[in-house]
């Protein structure tokens, strides 16, 4: 290697050799060797990795990504899928992108309501193709599909690909034809927060779903993010008729929120918030919605900390204006 730095040209010429060897080599022998004893070789595939290249001038090395575009081209060829040209033409912007993206990472956003450029809405076939190649590229961390022609099967390549993927930070699936079994195979592809916010993402514009429960998930933050986006979802859902929420960390930003959604929705009749961390302060915006909710039929505030204050807010609500709920269970 020569004491100057890597040209443009010379980084281009590895980046071809490398989509070429990928693209025709299935295996390689990979040799271990411990104690200066060679090893039998083993088969190895040849995983869609970056190459490094050693820059003698700035003495650090450079990591070349891999080439989104080509690889999608390749891949059609490979599950004989045609070209979606509008996520041909995304993938071409990504690879333009600086050498930042290795670090920051990128949000390839492929909405299908897109109206600056022709588009090309994206099918089950689509994602199949697209999952294959994002495999690979770990600087990909968001995922923008709404206002697309998905449905479950598209969304069974979908959970495929996040069970193996652990990059993936952002993925937006509104306004898709996702059904129940659909968001059942996201949900058992991700945990925790991540399969809430998904959860919460589907639901909104779902109308099959009549009830569900989300009790105790495995959360790892205090910030309440999951029970904000229940309540955004619960503001445009006009189906959903029975929410269970029992050991969700709920706490005074949650309460406000979902009352705040709650104003809105004229579906919801059965809200269970059992087990959280509810004051007596918090239940004052529970008395406020009870003096205006005519849908609630049946709210589920056992094991919280309300106390004989907040007791008594619930009570004026009720004694003054609600006629509707049937049941409120407390202790």
């Amino acid at each position: 290697m020569p004491s100057d730095s890597i040209d443009e040209s010379c980084i281009h010429k590895i980046k071809f050799l490398m989509h070429w060897f990928y693209r025709n080599a299935a295996l390689i022998f990979q040799l271990t060797q411990k104690d200066d004893e060679i090893k039998h070789p083993t088969l190895t595939a040849v995983p869609p990795v970056s190459i490094h290249l050693y820059d003698s001038a700035q003495k650090h090395v450079m990591s070349v990504p891999p080439d989104l575009h080509q690889q999608y081209l390749q891949t059609c060829q490979n599950l004989s899928q045609p070209e979606n040209h509008f996520v041909a033409r995304v993938l071409q912007e990504a690879d333009k992108g600086d050498s930042s993206r290795q670090t920051k990472g990128i949000t390839l956003k492929i909405a299908g309501n897109n109206r600056l450029v022709p588009v090309q809405r994206v099918t089950d076939e689509d994602v199949q193709v697209l999952a294959s190649v994002l495999c690979s590229a770990v600087f990909v961390t968001g995922l923008d599909l709404r206002y697309n022609n998905l449905t479950d099967v598209g969304v069974r390549h979908m959970a495929t690909f996040l069970q193996e993927n652990s990059t993936l930070r952002y993925l937006n699936l509104m306004f898709n034809d996702i059904g129940t079994s659909g968001a059942e195979l996201i949900a058992n592809a991700l945990h925790g927060t991540q399969c809430l916010i998904a959860i919460a993402s589907i639901l909104t514009q779902n109308k099959a779903v009549k009830a569900i429960n989300l009790n105790r998930p495995l959360l790892y933050s205090q910030e309440e993010e999951t029970t904000v986006r229940i309540a955004l979802m619960l503001k445009s859902n006009s189906s959903l008729v029975e929410l269970h929420l029992c050991k969700h960390e709920i706490k005074s930003l949650g309460v406000e929120r979902l009352c705040e959604a709650l104003y809105e929705n004229c579906s919801l009749r059965y809200l269970d918030l059992s087990c959280n961390k509810i004051t007596r302060d918090d239940v004052k915006f529970l008395g406020e919605l009870l003096k205006q909710n005519q849908t609630l039929e049946i709210l589920d505030l056992n094991s919280n900390r309300i106390e004989d204050d907040g007791a008594i807010y619930l009570s004026e609500a009720l004694a003054l204006y609600n006629r509707t709920l049937k049941a409120l269970v407390f202790q």
